[in-house]
């Protein structure tokens, strides 16, 4: 409790420092802000990579692997759905209207960024070609698969002193990772205050537009209703009490809000998870690798509400059959997202772009789209999180029933 205060009051003090609008501050905070979150994000292809090769190994590919697997996937299809739902309901009930022409036509098309590759494109690059530039990459879904692959081969491996010297090397490396993070995780204040100070910054400068103020409300309404509601819900009929779980997971969702990407949070979800909610370590090291890359409440509900409302804009009727349609489209591709900055942006361009959609939308998108990340962002590690908790709680209770 100690630590969720002093980052509250690390909050308010970053905020104010942004709302004073003085340079040099504001160059520190940004500064300040992108180190923590490199250093973060250096810390998460290792920790994720560690976390899957040490889990395959200690459970081998048994029925206790098979059970955490499917019942990860189950949750996970289940809550991306849900918050799909959530949006689609949403934008049906406050039903955004369409944008002038001249917004659009004064609205850069924001295409050439996507550097000319189709979601195919991102779908192909998951499978490796070689061992290196996944890492250098830091393409989660590829480094999952050598993990996976590397942690199966080394269970299955007969005991021997080469396989006990690997064995001990990883998990040598992986408390050296930990201590690592924890080191960080003390430091993290003077972090927040910088992230808040960015933040406040940002939006006193008029980031926040109002032009499409419906579309907004549509997707932060349904990300809140997702988090306060949907996934709590969740929590309840697993028998779980979701104020204590978010209570032991805050610093893992406030640090998801900073930084705006659940990869470079994955150390202290683990953390979080581990040392706070008293998860069982080989739960956690396997369910939130693997729901970081494919657990994506907010990015599907984003997807979703702003290819309706693109199509919308292009002259194509939002009928029902639509909905369903590109709710089903937008659970899948939340679900294979790319590991790219702005993931779900351009995975939603690309799709526009597939339809022959007026993509210059996005554009106007574009500018608010830092707070809808954060906001989506902080969702998905909460969505993790629940996760990580009804598996855990399963699994205890099968066996408290042997």
């Amino acid at each position: 409790m100690k630590k969720v205060v002093i980052w509250i009051a690390a909050l308010a003090v970053g905020a104010v420092l942004g709302l004073l609008r003085i340079g040099a501050i504001d160059a520190v905070a940004d500064f300040v802000a992108t180190v923590y979150t490199r250093l973060f994000q250096l810390l998460a292809v290792p920790t994720i990579v560690l976390a899957i090769v040490t889990t395959m190994l200690s459970m081998g590919t048994g029925r206790n692997t098979g059970r955490v697997f499917r019942r990860t996937l189950l949750y996970t299809l289940l809550t991306t759905v849900c918050a799909s739902a959530v949006g689609a309901a949403l934008y049906v009930a406050i039903s955004p209207s369409n944008l002038p022409a001249e917004a659009l036509s004064q609205t850069a098309d924001p295409a050439p960024e996507t550097n000319g590759l189709s979601y195919t494109d991102h779908i192909l690059n998951i499978v490796p070609n070689n061992i290196i530039r996944p890492l250098l990459e830091g393409n989660v879904l590829s480094l999952l698969l050598l993990a996976f692959a590397v942690g199966i081969g080394l269970s299955k491996l007969p005991e021997s002193e080469n396989k006990s010297v690997i064995v001990k090397g990883l998990y040598g490396l992986q408390d050296l990772l930990f201590l690592l993070i924890r080191g960080l995780i003390r430091t993290l204040p003077v972090g927040i205050v910088a992230f808040a100070a960015q933040l406040s910054a940002q939006v006193s400068a008029g980031v926040v537009a109002d032009s499409i103020g419906k579309y907004v409300l549509v997707v932060i309404v349904g990300n809140l209703i997702q988090f306060f509601v949907v996934l709590p819900a969740f929590l309840l009929i697993r028998g779980l009490n979701p104020i204590h779980v978010l209570a032991k997971m805050s610093p893992a969702v406030l640090m998801a809000l900073f930084t705006k990407s659940s990869a470079a949070t994955l150390p202290v979800t683990m953390e979080s998870a581990e040392q706070r909610l008293n998860i069982r370590k080989d739960v956690s090291r396997f369910v939130l690798p693997i729901c970081t890359t494919i657990n994506m409440n907010g990015c599907a509900a984003f997807i979703l509400v702003t290819s309706l409302f693109v199509m919308q804009n292009g002259g194509t009727p939002i009928t029902l059959s639509t909905i369903v349609l590109w709710l089903l489209v937008s659970v899948v591709s939340a679900v294979g997202n790319a590991g790219v900055p702005m993931g779900c942006f351009f995975l939603t361009l690309s799709l526009m772009s597939g339809i022959g959609a007026p993509v210059a939308i996005l554009g106007i998108i574009l500018p608010i789209y830092t707070i809808i990340d954060m906001i989506e962002t902080a969702e998905n590690v909460w969505s993790d999180s629940c996760v990580n908790a009804m598996v855990d709680r399963d699994l205890n209770g099968e066996s408290d029933n042997r």
